[in-house]
């Protein structure tokens, strides 16, 4: 007979582990125990079949688990009697991390259909293969006394399902019932509304036209009828939200397909447990108001994810809803009870069970059949990258840029990054991002940092927030460019040593001090090197250029006669357009950018699709959108010297063709793909200079799916390999994980 000790590593609590260890542990007849030890699992095996039993584990895990190490050892027989799963214990600290909250499985779905079982219409059902674990969890071990659910103490009946070695809720610790679990109310306003069925009454606002709240699994959504031009307007009037796309939620994929395209990835990934939003092509048939999507050929979708949400649309006759998270722009979504009832919705739709993690939904696109996350949370969060190249001891914090932040926390070879946190530079962001890593703090057991990790820039909120944490920690502050960091993200992503990447979005601080987004980069982890970018360009009046692009156009044009074609898009017309060239002529309030965002949305400018940037990206994604419909092949010639793309005459170029009758969405693909191929061919120059076959693309352009296709052709087309994010965002969302990993590179 042996005795063995395994300790076990990964995705090991709150997946139903130590139930599957118990009934594998009894059927080979061995006696021992199982327990939580602080985030790792400890397994003591005795008996004739510990081989067969070592052999087995890691081969028939429960849906969601997943075993990343597992530490094996001969240790002294004690002479269990039996198999137990015993209390846990918080000894040990390893790598292991409670797993993203996952869609209600089949079999829970089906109970509360079942008019016959007892959670039949209950909200709450979940079982050790489905529900919620991130946003209902304290601090580790994974108990049930370290989540929001120690609040329901369990029934009998709840109980006997719990102590049961064969159900699927043995030491389930999220199960409830509607006798011992959480309860949904409804408010009209202030006002509670008395009735046994809230979801019901909840559909039924819904069909009226009302606006709802509902309150989720990990935040809150704000609910109204897609179909319901009326419904979406006021939605976006009390949100102060003019333009930006709102997402739905649609009953079933038949529903989906009603209005949408989709592929078989697409299927797949919408499909799946995580439930993210996929953004997807409009069809022929789509029946909304140009209201939900406006000025885009594409809206993001989901399905249902919670029982709640299968429960609305079974009440209800909808098929698909607008979901939109209910928070200020900018600021996090609304967790709180009362911060809802006092929203700007009609009707509230609330439980009693707390969020301790929020976390929003995430947001995939594909481009040309490979996923791009855009966002990555709830269905993802917290589970963790693997660094794929050799790291120092130090444990790090990495905090991102200022806009659309995560987090990330680097311990050994493994990162832990955060869930969505947003626009930092909203004080209410800040203090969540602040309670955020705390929380993730007591989930992965790292309490000590060594490194602080940042960007560049010296008046970020996270880069002061860095220096505040560095004095409480005792630790280093790390400053790291922006696209240095994004390129690591991509670069860890395919286990690269070096590359040719090409970083291209809005905003970047560069080491030079001027602001960078449209660079090529040479990259080796520890450094990188600057061998090309577009044209440097002045930006009149700094952020007013971004928010009215029509004053980018202006600089980057550099004519005054031919900007005077546009001077419908200048509050003050031809008056603002004479002030803004003494404005660059002077030098005053005047930035640098070689940002290629901030040509899109010139170009957007300039075809006449978009003046006014309401929300984080628009003028550049109506471009894409309006590009999206080109039938004519224009070609705009690009020069490229010393290094330099030149914007300028690519400008000209767009205002001439449009100015001349040509197509906007002829021009605007033309335009598009002027800078595309710009790009590419610099980057070829510099793999050239370099000796390079990999050219990686990264920053938020590259969601743009024309633009990254153009590139891709064009480097495949002169035999290099094109490399782009497979498992990270290409925008900012990454940025805190290449912080991390170049923070950890030895």
């Amino acid at each position: 007979m042996k005795a063995q000790k395994i300790l076990t590593q990964g995705i090991v609590q709150g997946v139903g582990f130590r139930p599957y260890v118990y009934r594998l542990a009894s059927d080979l007849n061995l006696n021992g125990y199982v327990r939580n030890l602080g985030n790792v699992v400890e397994i003591i095996i005795e008996g004739e079949n510990t081989e067969k039993f070592i052999e087995r584990l890691p081969n028939e895990l429960p849906p969601i688990a997943k075993i990343d190490s597992m530490n094996v050892e001969d240790i002294d027989e004690k002479n269990y009697s039996d198999f137990k799963i015993i209390e846990s214990g918080d000894s040990y600290s390893g790598i292991s991390v409670i797993p993203p909250d996952i869609a209600i499985c089949d079999k829970c779905l089906e109970e509360i259909r079942n008019p016959n079982d007892r959670r039949y219409k209950y909200p709450f059902n979940a079982c050790t293969d489905c529900g919620p674990r991130f946003t209902v969890i304290e601090s580790v071990p994974y108990d049930r006394i370290r989540t929001s659910m120690e609040e329901f103490p369990l029934c009998d009946d709840c109980l006997v399902e719990y102590r049961e070695p064969l159900n699927r809720r043995y030491h389930g610790e999220a199960i409830c019932c509607g006798d011992c679990g959480p309860q949904m109310e409804i408010y009209e306003g202030l006002e509670k509304i008395d009735t046994e069925n809230p979801i019901k009454v909840g559909a039924d606002k819904l069909k009226e036209g009302k606006i709802l709240a509902i309150k989720g699994i990990g935040g809150t959504h704000l609910v109204v009828d897609a179909y319901n031009d009326k419904a979406i307007k006021e939605l976006r009037k009390r949100l102060n939200r003019p333009n930006q796309a709102f997402a739905v939620m649609a009953k079933d994929l038949e529903s989906v397909q009603n209005y949408a395209k989709l592929s078989e990835r697409e299927i797949e990934t919408i499909t799946s447990n995580k439930r993210p939003i996929v953004i997807l092509k409009k069809n022929d048939d789509y029946p909304f108001p140009e209201s939900l999507s406006p000025g885009l050929h594409n809206i993001g979708v989901m399905l249902p994810y919670s029982p709640m949400h299968y429960l609305l649309f079974d009440e209800g006759d909808i098929d698909t809803y607008v979901m939109t998270s209910a928070n200020i722009p900018g600021e996090p979504m609304m967790i709180r009870n009362e911060d809802i009832i006092n929203g700007v919705n009609d009707y509230s739709l609330v439980h009693n069970r707390e969020i301790l993690n929020r976390c929003d939904d995430s947001v995939i696109r594909f481009r040309n059949n490979e996923l791009s996350f855009i966002r990555r949370s709830r269905g993802y969060t917290p589970e963790p990258y693997k660094i794929n190249y050799k790291v120092n001891g130090a444990n790090v914090l990495a905090l991102g840029p200022e806009l659309d932040v995560t987090f990330s926390m680097a311990k050994d070879n493994i990162v832990y990054p955060s869930q969505h946190i947003g626009n930092t530079n909203k004080p209410k962001t800040l203090n969540f991002l602040r309670q955020a890593i705390e929380n993730m703090q007591r989930i992965t057991k790292i309490n000590e940092f060594d490194i602080i990790a940042c960007d560049m820039h010296p008046h970020f909120f996270t880069t002061r927030l860095a220096h505040e944490l560095a004095e409480k920690y005792d630790a280093e502050v790390m400053p790291i460019q922006h696209h240095h960091a994004h390129s690591i993200a991509l670069a860890n992503d395919h286990s690269l040593e070096e590359m040719i990447v090409i970083a291209a979005d809005g905003v970047g601080y560069g080491s030079d001090g001027t602001s960078w987004g449209g660079e090529i980069l040479y990259t080796d982890v520890n450094s990188f090197e600057r061998l090309g970018h577009l044209q440097s360009q002045l930006m009149p009046g700094g952020d007013m250029a971004t928010k009215y692009p029509a004053r980018m156009l202006a600089s980057i044009l550099n004519d005054e006669d031919l900007i005077k074609n546009y001077s419908k898009y200048f509050k003050y017309g031809e008056v603002e357009i004479r002030n803004i060239f003494k404005q660059l002529a002077s030098g005053i309030n005047v930035g640098k950018t070689t940002s290629t965002g901030r040509v899109l949305d010139s170009m957007a400018v300039a075809v006449e699709v978009a003046h006014e940037r309401t929300y984080e990206g628009e003028c550049s994604m109506k471009l894409e959108s309006c590009a999206y419909y080109a039938t004519k092949d224009l070609e705009i010639p690009y020069i490229i010297e010393n290094g330099t793309l030149n914007t300028t005459e690519i400008l000209k170029e767009v205002v001439r063709l449009y100015q001349n009758g040509e197509k906007k969405a002829d021009v605007a693909c033309a335009g598009q793909n002027a800078v595309a191929n710009g790009l590419a061919e610099l980057a070829i120059e510099a793999a050239d200079k370099k000796g390079i076959q990999d050219i990686g693309a990264t920053g938020g352009v590259f969601y743009n799916e024309a633009i990254t296709n153009t590139v891709k052709n064009h480097v495949e087309k002169e035999g290099y390999n094109f490399i782009q994010h497979i498992n990270t965002c290409a925008g900012d969302g990454s940025v805190s994980l290449g912080q991390a990993i170049i923070a950890k590179k030895i």
